[in-house]
């Protein structure tokens, strides 16, 4: 017989979310991260940082050469962002659901995007559509001791 704890692991990921601009001008931030801390996910780091023209062109690399790539790059390198790296059973699904369709007028009331967000692509937030993407905008934010490793106690009743 398998042990519970060791199927959770079968199924733990670790996401990339970020908070864009419009999420931190509009003092979002909270409203936002209790969102993940209400599924039951894990925080394991979280910075303010202005992102640089390089790392936006990093971040959104799937995107180069589309015409709509410059106003990506202008728009999540004109304020603050809030990086974050979450980990959970499914998180890079379930983070997704919980953020809400990228179109605005597709998201779903109770999501992110569906109960805050007015505007494509001033979106609030973004998440890692794939393990792919998640490992490299974790790296392109975060360096790997800044990201932390525990156990949450009360993720044994989730």
């Amino acid at each position: 017989m398998i042990d519970s704890l060791e199927m959770e692991s079968e199924h733990m990921e670790r996401t990339f979310l970020m908070v864009k601009p419009d999420g931190v001008q509009r003092g979002l931030i909270g409203r936002i991260i209790s969102r993940f801390e209400d599924k039951g996910f894990t925080l394991v780091a979280c910075k303010v940082v202005q992102v640089t023209e390089n790392q936006a062109k990093i971040h959104y690399a799937e995107h180069d050469g589309k015409d709509f790539f410059p106003n990506l790059v202008n728009f999540i390198t004109s304020g603050p962002v809030v990086a974050m790296v979450w980990e959970g059973d499914d998180i890079i699904a379930l983070s997704r659901i919980v953020n809400g369709k990228t179109n605005v007028n597709e998201a779903q009331p109770g999501s992110i995007r569906g109960d805050f967000a007015a505007h494509t692509p001033k979106n609030l937030i973004h998440g890692s559509d794939s393990p792919e993407s998640s490992k490299r905008e974790i790296a392109n934010f975060f360096e790997d001791h800044e990201l932390v490793n525990y156990d949450k106690i009360i993720s044994s009743w989730i």
